[in-house]
């Protein structure tokens, strides 16, 4: 197990790195922005170390700040929480570069599933189901419309670098393709640096199904269920639900049992979440997040297992705590993406049933009192 973990976060995602730290007993390492010197996940923290001034860029995604930071503390391993640098394959190369060890999977799995071509590719080569469309992505406004009159019109175009919405485009009708092509294009390159699209048939009233996975790298990985994020505002997700509508809490579906397979053949390291579109009893892959969702403590409501702590253990090379005979799930549901006015990540509010459970490690947490900030504790400057 890990001696010390810096935690490449902030806010409530890093004081949740922290309790898991915590109950393994494995000291831990805030970084923060000048902003952020009174934070909570910097008080509660063994140790700290300011990384640079509030904007993102010179702090939390200075990967030569926190680098260093890993450096001055000694800490052996990073947990980047979600958002920042959580899905950042150079960063990941570079922590392996330094020996130090990235609590997340390769950079060669982020770098695949990060492409939305790439990742369709392996997915169909792992057995998952995915939506009729291009074979990679499309060269020009004759390949699109060859593809289009292949699959069948409505189409929806999409940013092989994308997400969020941003870079989709539906063309219902060949008059509309070139438009919607264009259109997409332009709002790929402009967002992501990269104009490169892809062409799938556009599906008109599929519910949005995510799975939720966590493999050992060695082969063996297990579903922790599904959860429902279909109700969106603008491709942004509004709502989860555990365990989805088109299953039931007392039945694996056949989907998450694949996914779970592909993924352990995969050799996939950690936790990540496969996302499906699900329309007349059928399940089509469309994208892979390779990183802690905001959304996970649904999935960790609904089976007792602290995602977090299998994280870290896995990382570390003890392996999975538990098989797949072991999950066991109960129901809930919670508002978990965003906030409908500014679309920003909102804190999940779950409304539980009866009978569901906390995770059992995070039952027996003990987090201490926050330290006042006249107290002396060990600070640094990367």
């Amino acid at each position: 197990m890990f001696q010390k973990v810096l935690i490449a976060n902030r806010g409530e995602i890093a004081l949740r790195v922290l309790r898991a730290c915590k109950e393994l007993g494995i000291a831990t390492v805030a970084v923060h922005s000048t902003a952020d010197s009174e934070a909570m996940h910097v008080r509660l923290a063994d140790e700290s170390v300011c990384i640079g001034p509030p904007p993102a860029r010179d702090s939390y995604l200075n990967i030569h700040q926190i680098v260093a930071a890993c450096e001055i503390t000694g800490a052996d391993a990073i947990h980047p929480g979600y958002g920042f640098l959580s899905e950042n394959a150079r960063f990941a190369d570079i922590l392996e570069a330094h020996k130090i060890t990235f609590i997340g999977p390769t950079a060669d799995h982020i770098r695949i599933m990060g492409d939305k071509i790439e990742a369709k590719r392996t997915a169909k080569r792992l057995g998952i189901p995915v939506v009729p469309g291009s074979d990679g992505a499309v060269r020009d406004e004759e390949h699109a419309k060859r593809v289009a009159a292949e699959i069948g019109y409505p189409v929806l175009i999409k940013a092989s670098a994308g997400g969020g919405g941003r870079g989709m485009k539906v063309a219902r009708t060949a008059e509309d393709l070139p438009v919607a092509l264009a259109t997409a294009r332009s709002e790929a390159g402009a967002a992501f640096g990269d104009d490169a699209v892809y062409i799938e048939k556009y599906l008109e009233k599929p519910r949005h199904i995510e799975i939720q996975v966590i493999g050992d790298g060695k082969g063996a990985a297990v579903h922790l269920g599904e959860r429902d994020c279909s109700l969106q505002r603008r491709h942004q997700k509004v709502w989860e639900e555990a365990n989805s509508r088109p299953s039931t809490p007392k039945s694996a579906p056949r989907s998450a049992i694949v996914v779970a397979k592909a993924i352990g053949d995969l050799g996939y390291s950690g936790a990540g979440t496969v996302e499906f579109l699900y329309e007349d009893g059928e399940f089509y892959f469309i994208e892979m997040n390779t990183r802690l969702q905001v959304e996970h403590p649904v999935t960790e409501a609904i089976t007792g297992i602290d995602l977090v702590n299998e994280q870290i253990r896995i990382a570390s090379g003890s392996g999975l705590s538990v098989t797949q005979e072991d999950v066991r799930f109960t129901a809930m549901r919670s508002s978990a993406a965003s906030t409908p006015r500014t679309r920003a990540p909102s804190r999940p509010r779950p409304a539980r049933s009866p009978i569901s459970t906390r995770p059992a490690a995070s039952a027996s947490a003990s987090i201490p009192a926050p330290i006042p900030a006249t107290a002396s504790r060990p600070t640094t400057t990367a």
